[in-house]
């Protein structure tokens, strides 16, 4: 009572008190379909039905308190997810409140009074130039060659590389503009804008992915006639075979995979193919702003972070060139100071 009527002397709504965190839920969950993209909505509804609402879905909005959000993250883990999920889930959760807290179903948001589990470091697994080689040998004739030349020489994403079309790429001049990426809705799979903005770039190719795509393109128009009117010509660059947008998870299953084992590779992802180029342009000395215009960035500092692996190596090579400058000459150590 004494909450309730400070509430009303400052001009806050009193919260109701009987909408548990379920029915918030029902309400909210539709409210932000609209401003994230499909695929994050996918994951919000799915980290909210299978991990917080079994846990938390019966306790009352106004009831919630920092032990129930502790006891979320108990229950995660100890049901063996990764703490990565569970860190996840518990932003979700403090999104979904700090909208309880503006629509004044809430005074404050409980989720900012709980650290969350540190997310788990995933070790980066990349390629050697030796082993990218043998996996563009052994791609040659595949169907998808030049999808995954393009792939380890240009880092771009798998969703950009599927909704790339031909009027996005120009082989005069060695350069594609990624302006979209293919995503699933409700209706089914589309291209959508791209990820961010920094996202929308343009890509100079180097010489064997524009090699590649001259071979692709004219073998699609060989398929495209073949397939007679059941093509339909959405002007992908690497469609399915009628013409249409390629699913991910038959590109991996039919053709990944597979390309992993003829060139007798490790298992990788195929997002391993862009921590490959990151890799390697970084490793050969490309700029890091270059690279992190190349990959779509939003700034510098994600790359330099994110292949701090790289740049360490890059920092060492600094330093012998600052030695080699300061130093007396044929005295590279410094020792004749």
């Amino acid at each position: 009572m004494t909450s309730a009527l400070r509430a009303a002397q400052d001009g806050v709504p009193v919260p109701p008190q009987q909408v548990t965190l379920a029915g918030f839920w029902r309400t909210w969950l539709p409210s932000v379909k609209t401003t994230i993209r499909p695929a994050t909505w996918r994951r919000y509804e799915q980290l909210g039905r299978v991990h917080i609402l079994p846990v938390l879905g019966r306790v009352r909005l106004v009831k919630l308190a920092p032990q129930h959000v502790g006891l979320l993250h108990e229950r995660m883990l100890a049901e063996g997810i990764s703490p990565t999920t569970v860190h996840h889930a518990h932003m979700l959760l403090h999104r979904a409140l700090e909208d309880a807290v503006r629509w004044g179903a809430l005074s404050r948001n409980v989720v900012g009074l709980v650290h969350p589990p540190r997310m788990a470091e995933t070790e980066l697994r990349t390629l050697n130039p030796g082993q990218v080689r043998a996996l563009c040998a052994a791609a040659a004739g595949d169907r998808f060659e030049a999808l995954f030349v393009v792939a380890v020489t240009t880092g771009l994403r798998q969703g950009e590389l599927l909704a790339l079309r031909w009027r996005d790429v120009n082989l005069d001049a060695a350069t594609l503009q990624v302006t979209g990426t293919l995503t699933r809705d409700d209706q089914g799979l589309a291209v959508t804008a791209p990820k961010t903005a920094r996202s929308r770039r343009q890509v100079v190719l180097a010489p064997p992915s524009v090699a590649a795509l001259i071979r692709h393109r004219s073998l699609q128009a060989v398929e495209r006639e073949r397939m007679g009117a059941i093509w339909v010509d959405h002007d992908l660059v690497f469609p399915n075979v009628i013409g249409g947008p390629m699913q991910r998870d038959h590109l991996i299953r039919r053709h990944f995979v597979p390309l992993l084992r003829r060139a007798g590779l490790p298992t990788l992802r195929f997002h391993d193919l862009r921590h490959t180029a990151a890799t390697l342009l970084l490793g050969g000395g490309v700029h890091p702003k270059i690279a992190a215009e190349m990959l779509g960035h939003t700034t510098v500092a994600i790359t330099l972070n994110r292949y701090s692996h790289v740049t360490e190596t890059m920092q060492r090579e600094a330093a012998q060139v600052m030695g080699a400058i300061i130093s007396p000459a044929g005295d590279p150590g410094g020792k004749g100071r």
